[in-house]
């Protein structure tokens, strides 16, 4: 990738400005991270950790953390808000859609317990090789931790904005990993109440950016929102979240 190209990549105000909308919502910040964090093991890479709004919990509860983005801003950032963090093993610029990965970045291939790549693989045009990918940097045994969007009818003009190039569901996202040589251990739907303010905000109101007062609001009320993923048993939700370990 040239210089050149590299600095048109490494703009992202719709997306910056989304992830520092969520910095703030701590509770839903905290409430997806016990859902992903469940099936880590030590030894995580963490893709596309943006400005650190799950980094930093994943750097509270395990001893070996490596994170990465594909925009050379947001690694600087997370250097330096995470520096001197002993956990902390790395930071790389990584390119989740790389064609030939094992030459772009040798040191990292079959070197992780576990990858989290949480709102990452729907950005991503070729998501077949997007999971590959994780596979090669997986240990034998390793898992693959994926959160998505969901449901195709749901998408509007906050993917758009946000550089959506899908949605997804169950059978959808478990396949797409089965094909690429994991074995599903869990999947789930999370956040089922979320689905109505996503659909009138973005496919009612037609607005393109989350309302920080409607995320603000939101966050205030998550230990009743989560009571309704219990009520569903986890079978709706405007994201879907799978497990796969490669074989």
């Amino acid at each position: 990738m040239s210089d050149e190209t590299l600095r048109v990549t490494d703009e992202d105000p719709v997306g910056q400005e989304t992830l520092e909308l969520f910095a703030k919502t701590d509770h839903f910040n905290e409430w997806m991270f016990e859902n992903l964090s469940l099936y880590c093991r030590d030894n995580i890479l963490e893709i596309g950790s943006g400005i650190g709004n799950i980094s930093s919990l994943l750097l509270k509860k395990f001893s070996e953390v490596h994170l990465s983005d594909l925009r050379m801003s947001y690694c600087e950032k997370l250097k330096s808000r995470f520096s001197g963090d002993n956990r902390l093993k790395g930071v790389y610029r990584l390119d989740l859609g790389e064609k030939e990965i094992e030459k772009k970045y040798p040191a990292l291939i079959n070197s992780f317990n576990s990858i989290i790549a949480s709102n990452v693989v729907e950005h991503i045009e070729d998501d077949g090789t997007a999971v590959e990918n994780c596979c090669k940097l997986l240990m034998s045994g390793g898992r693959l931790i994926v959160l998505v969007p969901a449901y195709d009818w749901l998408f509007n003009g906050f993917d758009k904005e946000l550089g959506h190039f899908r949605r997804y569901n169950k059978k959808t996202l478990s396949a797409l990993m089965e094909g690429k040589g994991l074995s599903i251990l869990h999947s789930q739907y999370f956040n089922a109440a979320g689905i109505a303010g996503w659909w009138f905000s973005g496919s009612v109101l037609k607005k393109k950016i989350l309302p920080k007062n409607q995320l603000n609001f939101y966050n205030k009320l998550i230990p009743l929102i989560r009571l309704v993923d219990q009520v569903v048993l986890h079978k709706t939700g405007l994201s879907v979240i799978a497990v796969g370990e490669k074989k």
